[in-house]
């Protein structure tokens, strides 16, 4: 168990003149904040912040990092503040602690919903000092390593957010060590039969293949000495996730994954990589397709290493890792190991490429759940590395295609991208990079980013972009149809184009809950808000006349109906076929609920009208001034500025839309329902007739 004697020991260990005093006082300060609280397992609560700090001593991390550790819980637990934090141990320290402290003043709809934003409130601090991220991960692997305290249902919601985001955000920043310890504590959390099971044949597996292994590190060593090469050569077992992964990967049992043990040499210079790398390749037979040399193309998070795999001396498959001691250095601890024994404004500088990507996300999301997918994208483990016509490699997510590409160049390339051309061959815009592609991204000037484009992308880059164009796109015809829309209507009523700019406009506008014009006129344009209710606000002593059309369907049919031989019995529509005037309808007695009218050739009468009693007749009243809602439903293609295409349509018509429900298909269609107001079956047909004419429409129906 750790206590702050262990601690400072930790500290003074890797620097002697850090400033100890500080750590003491944050002791004592967070002591006497959680003074009455203990953990679930009955411990004092201080038992955990002072664990943290460890973690983040473990680390070689700076004192007022330390300090935040100590003093992480304090102001999210306790009485205490940010000012508090910040009168006491200055403005730093009070930033890295507000950081990690979640949003508990603010109310959520969803669990979800919070996560994300705390999430999203972290790592903008992060963005701006990483060592935020470094206090949250000693955080959460603490509470990890503690999970088995906890109510079995909440072990999993931590662990499989711990294996969503943390371990790959740790993967991200180059973190080795503390991705793995995180991926096999999740894993023993979310499967903990098959986690047993598989440290049972590790464990097994490494007790036979330990002789072998120390059989091959012997011949290297030897054949290192005769070359005068330093290294430090040692066998290393894979974690229990990775070799599960593998199995899931390749569909295989564990008895067929054979690199479960393998060596890792740490030499002096990279040419001496190269030369480790030579001899081991004359040694033994490489199996095919097993090498990659990630010191010439290191990967986003600065890793460096050469991989090779090969067929050992009795014939099992040994992996090989070989790098420098600033790899290793770097390989396991990433952007923890740039604070060590430097000033701020030199880590500054090193941080840059580590979170770079991150503040680019930071820039051009704002939705919190839509950032933290953006976040989960950005993570993946996964990547290929693609060369642009001059040289420069980039490196992307696997399925990856020349659109990402383009967006990872430039906006503007990604925006006017018609085609691609790899390894000087013309390509779809679906095709999926691969390692080592040159590509070489067609561009017109006419050309715009298609919604199409984001079934098939996968860099957040790329979605937010083409989602960020559509946006705007969608909005501007909105903004022009919904104007149109709302002028049409003032001049129909008779009502002042002036009105627009009068004080009563704020007043309509407020009635809808709507900031500006602009967004009034965008609801409008998509059908979400009719131009008719609008004139209503300026004017609602019109409601009452005939010439406005009513939305519910109780006013608008209400005496429009008449039921054979019955006077003032209740009735209400159908709701299943919705008849209006023209159609052959047919009354149905419901019990308790009078009388519902269907049109005669509704599929729902065969299902309940089995009593042949309950059926009356009825007819249409002749009242040409009423509107009765029906509904229709339109297919068509998935493109922009369908829906506001639409909408114009129907409105030329002189149709009124009380409702409108859309979704797309994952074949690119659009699935519409519109509940209209219709004045009789003639005017349907007239409208149903002129939709179906219209470009990209596939079929209507009622």
């Amino acid at each position: 168990m750790e206590n702050i004697e262990h601690l400072l020991e930790k500290v003074l260990s890797y620097s002697p003149k850090a400033n100890i005093d500080l750590i003491k006082k944050a002791y004592i300060f967070s002591r006497d904040a959680h003074v009455t609280q203990t953990r679930i397992e009955g411990s004092p609560y201080i038992q955990h912040p002072i664990s943290v700090a460890a973690i983040l001593a473990e680390m070689k991390l700076d004192t007022a990092t330390i300090a935040a550790g100590l003093l992480h819980d304090t102001i999210e637990d306790t009485g205490k503040t940010a000012e508090d934090i910040k009168a006491d141990f200055g403005h730093e320290i009070a930033f890295l602690v507000d950081a990690v402290t979640k949003l508990s003043k603010v109310e959520f709809k969803t669990r979800e919903e919070a996560q994300a934003e705390n999430f999203r409130k972290m790592l903008l601090a992060m963005a701006k000092d990483v060592r935020v991220i470094l206090i949250k991960f000693a955080d959460r692997l603490h509470n990890m390593r503690t999970i088995e305290h906890l109510p079995a249902e909440k072990q999993r919601r931590i662990a499989q957010e711990t294996m969503d985001i943390y371990a790959p955000l740790a993967n991200r920043l180059g973190i080795g060590w503390l991705r793995m310890e995180f991926e096999d504590l999740c894993f023993k959390t979310l499967m903990p039969d098959l986690y047993e099971e598989l440290g049972i044949k590790v464990a097994k597996r490494k007790e036979e293949s330990e002789r072998d292994i120390g059989e091959v590190i012997a011949v290297i060593t030897e054949k290192l000495k005769q070359i005068s090469i330093e290294a430090k050569i040692r066998g290393r077992l894979k974690h229990s996730y990775s070799i599960y992964q593998k199995m899931v990967k390749q569909k295989i049992p564990f008895e067929q994954v054979y690199d479960v043990i393998g060596v890792r040499i740490i030499t002096d210079t990279v040419p001496h990589c190269y030369d480790i790398l030579g001899i081991i390749h004359s040694l033994w037979p490489l199996v095919p397709g097993r090498f990659k040399d990630f010191i010439s193309l290191p990967k986003s998070n600065l890793y460096q290493s050469l991989h090779t795999t090969v067929v050992g001396p009795i014939g099992e498959r040994v992996e090989f890792q070989i790098r420098t001691k600033e790899m290793d250095e770097v390989a396991e601890e990433g952007i923890a190991a740039h604070w060590r024994y430097k000033e701020k404004e030199a880590v500054d500088k090193k941080n840059t490429r580590f979170v770079e990507w991150l503040r680019d996300l930071v820039k051009e999301i704002s939705d919190a759940e839509e950032f933290l997918e953006a976040v989960k994208g950005e993570v993946a483990p996964d990547t290929v590395y693609v060369f642009t016509p001059a040289g420069d490699i980039k490196e992307l997510p696997v399925d990856s295609t020349p659109i990402d590409f383009a967006y990872s160049i430039h906006s503007a390339v990604g925006n006017k991208c018609v085609g691609a051309k790899i390894d000087g061959r013309i390509v779809p815009l679906r095709y999926k990079l691969n390692s080592g592609d040159v590509v070489e991204i067609l561009t017109s000037p006419s050309q715009t980013p298609s919604k199409d484009w984001l079934k098939f992308v996968v860099t957040q880059r790329a979605k937010s972009r083409i989602k960020q164009w559509t946006r705007a796109e969608e909005r501007k015809k909105g903004i022009e149809l919904g104007t149109k829309l709302l002028e049409e209507e003032l001049r129909r009523h008779g009502t002042p184009q002036a009105m627009l700019k009068s004080p009563k406009m704020e007043e309509v506008l407020k009635s809808f809950s709507i900031l500006t014009i602009e967004d009034l006129y965008v609801l409008i344009g998509y059908g979400k808000i009719s131009a008719h209710q609008v004139v209503n606000r300026f004017e609602p002593e019109k409601e009452d006349q005939p010439v406005t059309k009513v939305s519910k369907p109780q006013k608008s049919t209400r005496d429009v109906i008449t039921i054979k031989g019955v006077d003032n019995i209740l009735y209400r529509i159908g709701r299943c076929c919705m008849p209006v005037p023209g159609d052959n309808i047919v009354g149905f007695i419901t019990r308790g609920r009078g009388v519902t009218i269907h049109r005669k050739e509704c599929t729902d009468l065969e299902r309940i009208a089995v009593d042949a009693e309950r059926m009356i007749d009825v007819e249409w009243k002749h009242d040409g001034d009423v509107t009765t809602q029906t509904k229709i439903s339109v297919e068509a293609l998935d493109k922009p500025g369908i829906l506001a295409n639409l909408s114009a349509l129907i409105s030329t018509s002189n149709v009124n839309i009380s409702s409108v429900k859309a979704e797309s298909t994952s074949d690119r269609r659009a699935l519409i329902e519109l509940i209209v107001e219709i004045s009789d079956r003639s005017q349907l047909l007239a409208l149903i007739n002129k939709v179906s004419q219209m470009e990209g429409i596939l079929h209507v129906r009622r």
